[in-house]
């Protein structure tokens, strides 16, 4: 949700100055957490009946009903927001056609209708190379893809991470593939006001669902005194969790659930905790603030890949929480004070790159004399679904 924000926000500020075209969009989300972000004019949100991980695969997140009852539905209202919102770019995130393929159906009706684009934009790490052709088999494989999507963005840099080079995504995609570098600086900025003095370290572990046990070491981690330490547990951590924090909090340490500017709190820290997920990650990317990542150690190995990348380029910091104490991550912390990272060499321009990329496949749709591609019957804003 939040890397489709910041791409909204990019595409509503330069696609007008690249096309000549405003833009009005619709974001398509899973979780009822989305209304509470700001959109960029022109957009509105449409949340589809959400889902959740469980032991055995996804299964409903509040409707009890069987899975394959919620697909139908989700597939269903997919059709409809595409069929009648007829967008000329539509842009899918991470799973080609879906949780279980219900976007499918949408798709090909949407590119039958067209004239429409659609792109496949992927993190820069997905997986092991063996779990992540897994992936690309259920979907369908290569064929599929080729048939549903003009071009695939992958929000990372190469010189760091190339998930083609490490068997991630298949050679055969090469042609399609488009590196846009990570989705980091200018992301949408907040209200612009820190919740916290300075000088201060901060430590957030992204949703919060799977992050009580880093959380939890960096709340009983001891700070030099005059220094404060922030901790971030998200919208998305159990409520005793968060109690639990606030009784294992050492002085000088604050539990906030959420914070509404997060870049400006990460830009005015001393130090930076973090697991590896990937907005975060492009957060910390786009400052100078020393950062330790701790990556979450079960499910997908995306996080851990992506932690080493970064520390082998030098960027940041990575260790394994098995390896971590609160005493380790203390002296950790002070050793930190007052250190910056120079970080400009990587990639991090995505958000100017991707709205360049969406430029050049909507130029024929979106020109009123192309005579070989019917232009957009709409001459005002050009349409986008992410």
């Amino acid at each position: 949700m939040r890397r489709n924000l910041a791409l909204a926000h990019a595409l509503s500020n330069q696609l007008p100055l690249l096309t000549g075209r405003d833009v009005t969009g619709i974001l398509i989300s899973g979780t009822a957490l989305a209304p509470g972000f700001d959109l960029p004019a022109g957009w509105d949100w449409v949340i589809l009946p959400g889902v959740e991980k469980s032991h055995d695969g996804y299964q409903p997140r509040h409707l009890t009903v069987p899975m394959q009852d919620l697909v139908s539905l989700r597939a269903g209202l997919l059709q409809s927001v595409l069929g009648g919102f007829r967008p000329d770019l539509v842009v899918v995130d991470r799973h080609a056609t879906g949780i279980h393929r219900e976007l499918e159906p949408a798709l090909r009706r949407a590119r039958a209708a067209g004239p429409v684009r659609t792109v496949l934009g992927l993190r820069e790490v997905l997986d092991e190379p063996e779990a992540a052709n897994a992936e690309w088999e259920k979907v369908g494989g290569a064929p599929l893809v080729k048939d549903l999507f003009d071009a695939i963005w992958v929000y990372g840099d190469p010189a760091i991470h190339d998930p083609v080079a490490a068997g991630e995504i298949p050679h055969s995609f090469s042609k399609l593939i488009r590196y846009t570098g990570y989705l980091a600086a200018g992301r949408p900025p907040g209200p612009g006001k820190l919740s916290v003095q300075r000088p201060y370290f901060i430590t957030t572990v992204g949703g919060g669902a799977d992050g009580h046990a880093l959380a939890a070491m960096a709340a009983a981690a001891d700070v030099p005194a005059g220094v404060r330490h922030l901790i971030i547990a998200g919208p998305q951590m159990p409520g005793r969790q968060i109690t639990d924090l606030r009784r294992r909090a050492a002085p000088g340490v604050r539990i906030a659930e959420r914070l509404n500017d997060m870049v400006l709190h990460l830009r005015g820290a001393q130090a930076i905790v973090s697991m590896g997920g990937y907005n975060t990650v492009c957060e910390i990317m786009s400052t100078d603030v020393p950062a330790l990542i701790v990556p979450r150690i079960h499910a997908r190995s995306e996080q851990r890949i992506r932690a080493a990348s970064l520390a082998s380029a030098g960027y940041l910091e990575y260790r394994e929480i098995t390896t971590l104490t609160p005493g380790i991550l203390s002296g950790w912390l002070v050793r930190r004070l007052g250190t910056r990272v120079d970080r400009r060499q990587a990639r991090l321009d995505g958000l100017v790159r991707v709205p360049q990329l969406a430029a050049e496949l909507l130029q024929p749709l979106l020109r009123p004399d192309a005579s070989s591609a019917p232009s957009s019957s709409r001459e005002g804003a050009a349409h986008v679904a992410i």
